[in-house]
């Protein structure tokens, strides 16, 4: 008889180990208080970007010099534009060769500063070509790794279509943000401050009214946008991200929508949701229209300050024809400039907006992670040990073990039954490390699974499921998944081994077939049997099956669990039944009950218990009744 933990309290040292278990802190899932600020910010995107850009500090770097000199040559442009007039304006006193002479010189400066602009810009373009996609790519890449690795739960209570237009909205979102910074924004600033020291030089009245304009629009500009438009901008994400998440449950569950011939209370369901995306976007709208009209009359009396003072100083003799053209024309540019920031802004905004939920993906904790240097899981034997585990769902606040030990010896086949909420999917799943234990160990052998790769791990587990779940690939694809650089022929061999290619010959495209999105091409047997070829590849010492023919018709379920008979044999295996018929050769069944080990025996052993909560069950199936 093995180590059963009936009632909690202290356990007796392990015999295998030879001393008393001990509590291995874990990394253990995170409480509701570390993700209660996994809130969007402009902070957290911030950092989030910075992140991104310091990866490839070097062609960030040279892109902004590039920007910066670029906007450099185009405020000394309207110097020469001024020396040009000058030089025209005086043709009767410096005479006509002189004044030739320079009017070549400042057009010769003027069209050299201006392939030189195109030049830089042409480089600039050039940069960002190369570093946005990579970002795009970078981000979009890590943020759907770190999604791949987050909890159970989390994936449990998310829904796939809003992650998935979360994750593009935010890869897109960086293209926005290094075309409005890299390109526009620093550019503008660049020839803010070239125009404000440029005016000041000539005359300190005008740069400083120059400088005050430029300060007041700007500072105006981003109040608006980021306290003004932005909250109205994340709460229209928002409803972007729920439309995406109603269209892809829908069309995801499309079969179960024509089974009830509900298509149009889908349809008035997306609508209710589109109607909310609508008027959160059409007030986003709204602010963002009214804060342009602030910006442009801005503008407007920036532009009279400036041409009005100037008229001024040529009204007073201060001012010569060139510096009327100089100012006018540096006008022109600031004017240009600062119309493209107040847009730019207005880009950035929009950017972080779409941004921040891949931000806030990125910081997400796993939960459930590696420790640092873990090794790799060499093959074990197949011996699974709970020792004193407490378990308690985080997100339920559940608490389903208690000072649980259990031990299964290697290669041993064993049943699991209960009723529901008994503990039996709590215990694959900690099996598996999809959970951490708050207390005590699960081993496997005399390895705790904390302490090695969680990748290494579950390569040593073949599980198939009641509802297996396949990629929208091809049926070798699909097979091949447990062991990626398996051959052809190992594929069609566990094909064989589970019944699989008898369907598969059938087919015109043959292993090649796409099997639809979850594999909705097929049945529910040769779904069964795919998987059952998977398992087989797979060849892991650990082996866990699910009810793998619980709503098969007789044929299936007769090739499947002649399929599963074989894929057993020298594995350790669980088998989570609800159909207690498919367990009655197994080695051993364990009946759960309340996060306890009620009864352990075979089948014939737990039906000489009259009173036995396991007899009850086959009693109640036996007369019809099918208890979950």
């Amino acid at each position: 008889m093995t180590d059963i933990g009936l009632t909690p309290g202290p356990a007796a040292p392990s015999a295998l180990s030879g001393q008393t278990p001990v509590s291995v802190p874990a990394s253990g899932p995170a409480p509701a208080s570390d993700t209660a600020d996994l809130k969007p910010s402009l902070r957290r995107t911030w950092r989030f970007v910075m992140r991104h850009w310091r990866r490839h500090w070097g062609l960030v770097l040279a892109i902004v010099l590039a920007t910066t000199l670029a906007a450099v040559l185009e405020i000394i442009l309207p110097v020469f534009a001024g020396k040009l007039v000058d030089a025209l304006s005086h043709t009767q006193t410096l005479g006509r060769d002189a004044v030739l002479d320079l009017a070549l010189t400042a057009l010769g400066s003027m069209v050299g500063l201006g392939i030189g602009m195109m030049v830089l810009r042409i480089c600039v373009f050039t940069g960002l070509t190369v570093l946005t996609p990579r970002m795009m790519t970078d981000a979009a890449l890590e943020t759907f790794r770190r999604v791949q690795r987050l909890s159970t739960d989390w994936h449990a209570n998310t829904f796939v279509g809003s992650t998935v237009r979360k994750i593009g909205r935010g890869s897109w979102g960086f293209d926005e943000l290094n075309d409005a910074i890299l390109l526009a924004m620093l550019p503008s600033c660049a020839v803010l401050v070239g125009a404000v020291v440029m005016f000041a030089l000539h005359w300190s009245l005008l740069g400083a009214v120059v400088l005050a304009g430029a300060v007041i629009y700007v500072t105006v500009t981003v109040t608006l946008s980021l306290r003004y438009v932005a909250p109205y901008a994340t709460r229209s994400n928002r409803w972007d991200s729920r439309m995406s998440a109603v269209m892809a449950d829908a069309i995801g569950c499309n079969a179960v929508v024509k089974g009830f011939g509900a298509e149009e209370r889908e349809e008035h369901r997306l609508e209710r949701v589109q109607t909310g995306w609508r008027r959160r976007t059409r007030a986003t709208w709204f602010r963002g229209t009214r804060s342009a009209l602030v910006q442009q009359l801005m503008l407007v009396m920036l532009h009279a300050g400036i041409v009005g003072l100037v008229v001024w100083f040529w009204w007073q003799g201060l001012a010569s024809a060139g510096d009327l053209t100089l100012a006018l024309t540096a006008y022109g540019v600031i004017h240009a400039h600062l119309s493209d920031i107040g847009h730019h802004i207005r880009t950035f905004q929009r950017a972080m907006n779409d941004l921040e939920d891949m931000a806030v993906l990125s910081d997400w904790p796993l939960e459930v992670e590696d420790r640092a240097g873990a090794p790799d899981l060499p093959r074990p034997r197949g011996e699974i040990r709970f020792e004193r585990v407490s378990f308690t769902y985080p997100a339920q606040q559940r608490t389903v073990y208690r000072d649980f030990s259990l031990t299964i010896p290697a290669g041993q086949r064993v049943g699991l039954v209960g009723p529901s909420g008994s503990g039996k999917t709590t215990f694959i799943k900690l099996v598996q490390r999809l959970y951490d234990v708050q207390a005590g160990a699960v081993l496997l052998d005399d390895t705790d699974v904390r302490t090695v790769t969680q990748a290494s791990l579950r390569r040593q587990i073949a599980i198939v499921q009641q509802e297996p779940l396949l990629f929208h690939r091809s049926l070798a694809d699909n097979i091949r998944y447990a062991r990626p650089d398996a051959s052809m022929a190992e594929v069609e061999a566990a094909a064989a081994l589970a019944h699989a290619d008898v369907f598969i010959r059938r087919l015109p495209e043959g292993y090649a077939t796409p099997v639809g999105e979850r594999g909705v091409k097929l049945s529910g047997g040769e779904r069964q049997r795919v998987a059952l070829a998977r398992a087989f590849l797979a060849d892991a010492p650990l082996l866990i099956l699910d009810e793998a023919t619980s709503s098969l018709d007789s044929e299936s379920e007769a090739m499947i669990q002649d399929a599963m008979e074989r894929l057993m044999q020298g594995r350790t295996t669980l088998v989570v039944a609800h159909r207690l018929s498919t367990i009655r050769s197994l080695d051993r069944i364990l009946v759960f009950d309340q996060g306890m080990i009620r009864e352990d025996g075979d089948h014939d052993t737990l039906m000489r218990m009259s009173d036995g909560l396991y007899r009850r069950l086959v009693d109640r199936q036996n007369g019809g009744l099918i208890e979950g």
